[in-house]
């Protein structure tokens, strides 16, 4: 039998043997286990060496303070708050909403809620009310965990029933308990049973190609055990400062902003900015000697417009995520700080799952070969094995503990795992030495500022207007954000392809999406690109866009958001 303790050391042990690590790792066992409980408060809480250390350190550059958190004080505080939620009746297997940004109260309600066996929805402060009443209903939630400015949402969504809790207002709004009244609850915890291994722990709603976001269920095993995988592949190790650069709500932030660090027994280091300041933050990286660092490429692209060289950092590790980094962005960090960033590849569905773990040879533009845990398999459409198709992950004895239980239907039944393989809708390019290249995404969804855009999801957007007949969203490359939706619209008979029908589209959007999602171009065309069956051929139009072809026959006129001033205002907030 393998326990996480085991699996976990053997990882440290040979964190720079690739072959070894692939070769003897095995992941724990499926047995009772509650990581909160039996790792963070029975280890890491008590050992000697670790206990009296930093767990969470929070620097707030905006108001000049910060925050540190032992590891013995967070399993307080999150005792209580565990025993906070069990008085308002929130038992195992309830549903909980967090909505809150990088505060303490976030990770001593995910510790909490775990305790207790409560399910957490994380969710990001930027969704519209519409969007959260999704969230809120698909996601069964019977509790919220909101911060003050994200009361007002909630006004006319018939939410009566459900606990609200609110961080940082006293008094709290009425219908809402304030947060701080965990503070009064006792420092011990005791749970109502063990914890299975099975039993559900994490929902995360994510973009996909269906009118809806599909909800991801992970299990009490599958996010703290399986990010073992992700804890090797950055390189972390006990005493590290990690600074993951990620906002809440988002499956990356679980990953390296709260499971793998701790798995390591590493501290975990956020820096809240007003508005983000690349100089700013390389400042506290170095002030703060952070060790371990990893950040999606729109981040690293901003960094390298500073002199790097003039910053003294103590990084021994840094990482990207997301998508593959340009070489000259690679080039410029090693040549200011002897450091090679490393690429990683996962999901939200997964932890990661293949990545170019330290001391392992670097391709440039690979996302590294498959990680201790992962079995991977490159499938052509017919499931057969190719040197180009779909990451295919082996189920069956072969089934990685990182691999979610399912997509959440609205029944409250699971789908998407079954069978022998989970094809995750990625297409790579595999080498002769097994070294991963990133394609592209089979159903059309990308990537833009690191987060996730559905095409779809906008589409149905956009068809809300009165004077749009069929839309088209694609990537369009941006230097800092990689890429920035747009779409390809053809108006309905009569409708004149002006400025003016373009802003009104523009504001549409603009009162209907949350800014990440936010359509930058619009291009107003006479015609769209087909197949014989009618459907849209998105891959020409990202042909066009990735090449900048503008003599095609179907280009029409584009309009941007910064054409018009009125929507100046939106665009500099977001």
């Amino acid at each position: 039998m393998t326990t996480f303790q085991e699996a976990r050391a053997f990882l440290l042990e040979h964190r720079t043997d690739y072959e070894t690590a692939v070769r003897g790792f095995r992941w724990p066992d499926p047995v009772p286990f509650n990581w909160a409980l039996d790792w963070f408060d029975a280890e890491l809480a008590r050992d000697p060496k670790s206990r009296d250390r930093a767990a969470l350190w929070i620097v707030d550059a905006g108001r000049d303070e910060q925050t540190k958190l032992s590891f013995a004080a967070l399993s307080r505080r999150s005792n209580q708050v565990a025993n906070f939620l069990r008085a308002q009746g929130l038992k195992r297997g309830d549903h909980l909403l967090l909505l809150l940004g990088n505060v303490v109260p976030l990770w001593e309600t995910m510790l909490g809620a775990m305790k207790l066996g409560v399910v957490v929805i994380p969710a990001t402060t930027l969704l519209t009310a519409d969007e959260l009443r999704d969230r809120l209903d698909r996601g069964r939630a019977r509790a919220v965990v909101a911060a003050q400015d994200q009361v007002a949402k909630f006004a006319g969504l018939g939410t009566d029933d459900l606990v609200r809790i609110v961080v940082g207002a006293r008094p709290p709004p009425p219908g809402w308990l304030a947060y701080e009244q965990a503070a009064e609850e006792p420092e011990t915890f005791t749970p109502d049973g063990p914890t299975k291994a099975e039993d559900p722990m994490l929902l995360y709603f994510t973009s996909g190609t269906t009118a809806k976001p599909k909800l991801v269920r992970h299990s009490q095993r599958s996010y703290p055990v399986g990010h073992l995988s992700t804890m090797y592949w950055i390189g972390l190790q006990p005493g590290d400062i990690h600074l993951n650069i990620s906002s809440p709500g988002w499956a990356k932030h679980a990953w390296s902003c709260f499971f793998a660090p701790w798995n390591a027994g590493a501290t975990i280091f956020v820096v809240n900015q007003p508005r983000f300041d690349a100089k700013g933050l390389l400042s506290t990286i170095e002030r703060c000697r952070v060790t371990t660092l990893c950040a999606p490429p729109t981040v690293w692209r901003m960094f390298i417009q500073e002199d790097l060289a003039s910053f003294k950092v103590a990084l021994r590790e840094a990482c990207g995520a997301g998508e593959p980094l340009n070489p000259e962005v690679i080039d410029q960090v090693r040549v200011a700080w002897g450091l090679t960033i490393r690429d990683g590849y996962g999901q939200t569905e997964t932890t990661a799952l293949a990545g170019n773990p330290p001391g392992q040879k670097v391709k440039i533009g690979s996302m590294g070969r498959p990680l201790p845990g992962y079995k991977i398999q490159i499938s052509d459409a017919d499931g057969h094995p190719a040197r180009e198709g779909e990451v295919t992950l082996m189920l069956g004895a072969d089934r990685p503990a990182g691999l979610m239980q399912g997509y959440q239907g609205d029944d409250g039944k699971l789908s998407g795992v079954d069978g022998e393989l989970y094809r995750s809708g990625d297409v790579v390019f595999a080498d002769e030495d097994g070294y991963l290249t990133f394609v592209g995404r089979s159903d059309d969804v990308f990537k833009s500022s690191d987060y996730r855009i559905s095409p779809f999801e906008l589409e149905s957007v956009l068809l809300e207007h009165e004077l749009v007949a069929e839309a088209a969203v694609v990537p369009s490359p941006d230097p800092i954000r990689l890429a920035i939706p747009k779409a390809f619209v053809l108006l309905v008979s009569g409708a004149a392809p002006s400025p003016q029908t373009a802003l009104s589209i523009f504001r549409h959007l603009n009162a209907r999406l949350s800014p990440f999602k936010r359509v930058r171009r619009i291009e107003l065309v006479a015609e769209l690109p087909k197949t014989i069956s009618g459907k849209i051929r998105r891959v020409h139009l990202r042909r066009l866009e990735r090449d900048n072809d503008r003599d095609d026959p179907l280009r029409g006129r584009e309009y941007r958001e910064e054409d018009f001033p009125e929507l100046q205002k939106l665009r500099t907030e977001s």
